[in-house]
């Protein structure tokens, strides 16, 4: 028996009505023409969170012996390339369903496509978001991490201090006129404090993370105001006044 094709078609819009009511919108009758909206699960109207087009589909005279047309209207948060694969992923289903009434499945497909590059969507979202924080939490320990001090960057640091704060002229003036030094001169001059900063920084691996050294603690240690007996020359620490 002769496929009588008009009554395929007319029966399969009725179906497709009762299934998408609301959704769909009948365009033309002759030849069969109409539009069925699609959304993934978290689409809002309002919002345009998530993804949503409409699919136009057209009868051809041998349908569904023969592939409809379809047609993509009013994309919505769709990448450049989502229309051209999601076209191409319903002429594969159609390829599929030939012979067979297969509007439904080519909307369900379709709804499903949705889903999964919105699923990606957000999964990308969430990797960037991710990364950022990352991001952000690196900074802001580097803030706190210091300066990397080893022996010799130490060493360093601090015959450049003394050159800025003047003690190593102090020193070489002192020696020269044969001055005798006070209490403080000494504590500055005292070489063996070079020697327990280095034991200290090769005792703790040579290196020593989280370390800062706050040059401000000495800029101003001329102006300290020290009893003025550490600077006699005859004072003997624990030796009373008389």
């Amino acid at each position: 028996m002769e496929r009588n094709y008009k009554d395929d078609q007319q029966n399969e819009i009725e179906a497709l009505d009762s299934i998408y009511f609301g959704e769909m919108e009948v365009i033309d009758t002759e030849p069969h023409k109409f539009r069925i909206s699609i959304a993934t699960e978290e689409y809002e109207t309002e919002e345009q969170n998530g993804l949503s087009c409409k699919l136009v589909f057209t009868y051809t005279a041998t349908y569904p012996d023969e592939a409809p047309l379809v047609e993509i209207e009013d994309p919505i948060n769709f990448k450049d390339e989502y229309e051209s694969a999601l076209l191409e992923h319903i002429n594969n289903t159609i390829q599929e369903h030939l012979g067979m009434e297969m509007i439904f499945s080519l909307v369900s497909s379709a709804q499903e496509w949705l889903n999964e590059r919105w699923d990606e969507f957000k999964s990308e979202e969430e990797n960037a978001r991710m990364k950022k924080q990352l991001e952000d939490e690196e900074a802001e320990r580097k803030k706190f991490e210091g300066t990397r001090v080893s022996v010799e960057t130490f060493l360093a640091w601090k015959t450049q201090f003394e050159l800025d704060i003047g003690v190593a002229a102090k020193r070489e003036k002192a020696l020269a006129d044969g001055k005798k030094l006070t209490g403080r001169e000494l504590f500055l001059r005292d070489n063996t404090l070079n020697e327990s900063d280095i034991k200290f920084l090769l005792e703790a691996g040579d290196t020593i993370e989280s370390v800062k050294i706050d040059e401000s603690l000495f800029q101003n240690i001329d102006d300290l105001e020290l009893d003025s007996d550490t600077d006699d020359e005859d004072y003997v620490p624990g030796k009373e006044i008389d």
